[in-house]
């Protein structure tokens, strides 16, 4: 890897991404999506942002795909619609723009002769786990509008790979965590609930189990992936190898903020009863054989950079948190 392009760059995992890439030399183009505030997500923000070419475009449309592309050797395609009950609402719009998103992607990698493209996946594609731990071979059952686009996008990358030996990778991540995540995502939901004040914490389904992943760990295993020579053509799971109970997650975080907190369930935040994901852990052999990858962090120790980052005003409160925002 030489010179590489992230989409989806000014989101949660995406600008981690470019950071690090930056800070281990690489020549990184960000591509953002275009807006008339010339705003750039996360990267505004970044002692980095100098340091790294941005580009705006829209995934969705082929021209502005195609010439983010040109010119790069290796792409890191994390642009996606990530929000699963806004899924619910407006299924389209996931279509048009993860799994379109991801066929441009692929066609213009495919023309521009581009060496390696590592596509980010989801956990949710697997739906409530059939065998614990879940392996690469594990039945894709999604369960959701969202897991369902995305699982779409994974199948349309490794159908190009079968088809035109485009150099795919896919990366499944499951519930990557830390600071500037959305709160659509379950552990900022609660910190900043919990950080802004209030003695209880709203949320939905509070019985399943997940398998969190600090960001650092992630972003440490996209980049192994983009590296390696082992990975075209496969999809390596990346997670934690252990789980929590979303109560007991509560618990955690509230222990750590060293507040005494009470659940609310609020049926708004449930998900359908069918398309309740109710387990997920990650077998992780796979990511350890191919890419010499294993965690650093533990939940507790990502956590505790978690909430010492959510706990800066000037970071909680870019947060509504009196506001549910699917």
């Amino acid at each position: 890897m030489k010179e590489i392009l992230v989409t989806g760059a000014g989101g949660f995992i995406g600008s981690h991404l470019c950071e690090t890439l930056v800070r281990e030399g690489y020549n990184v183009r960000a591509m953002i999506r275009y807006n008339s505030g010339n705003c750039w997500g996360w990267l505004d923000v970044s002692p980095y942002r100098k340091k790294i070419e941005v580009v705006s475009g829209d995934i969705r449309n082929y021209d502005s795909v195609k010439s983010s592309v040109e010119g790069v050797d290796t792409i890191f395609h994390l642009a996606a619609l990530i929000g699963i009950p806004y899924s619910y609402q407006t299924p389209e719009s996931y279509v048009d723009t993860n799994v379109k998103g991801a066929l441009n992607i692929l066609q213009a990698a495919r023309e521009l002769k581009v060496k390696k493209v590592v596509c980010a996946s989801t956990s949710e594609i697997y739906g409530t786990a059939q065998f614990i731990p879940i392996s690469e071979e594990h039945a894709i059952n999604p369960q959701s509008p969202y897991a369902a686009s995305k699982a779409a996008a994974d199948f349309m990358a490794l159908s190009f790979y079968r088809s035109f030996g485009t150099p795919v990778t896919i990366v499944r991540p499951f519930n990557t965590f830390g600071p500037r995540q959305s709160a659509r995502a379950i552990i900022p939901t609660i910190i900043t609930q919990v950080l802004g004040g209030s003695k209880s914490v709203k949320l939905g389904f509070v019985d399943s189990i997940r398998d969190f992943t600090f960001i650092n760990d992630t972003v440490r295993g996209f980049i192994a992936a983009g590296e390696s020579g082992n990975t075209i053509g496969e999809v390596v799971n990346i997670g934690s190898n252990s789980e929590i109970k979303i109560r007991s997650l509560v618990e955690l975080i509230a222990k750590l903020s060293g507040k005494n907190i009470t659940i609310v369930t609020e049926n708004l935040r449930k998900r359908p009863d069918q398309s309740e994901v109710k387990r997920l852990k990650a077998d992780i052999s796979k990511a350890k054989k191919l890419l010499n990858w294993v965690p650093k962090y533990t939940l507790e120790s990502g956590l505790q950079e978690t909430i010492k980052w959510f706990r800066d005003l000037k970071n909680l409160t870019k947060y509504k948190t009196e506001i549910y925002n699917v």
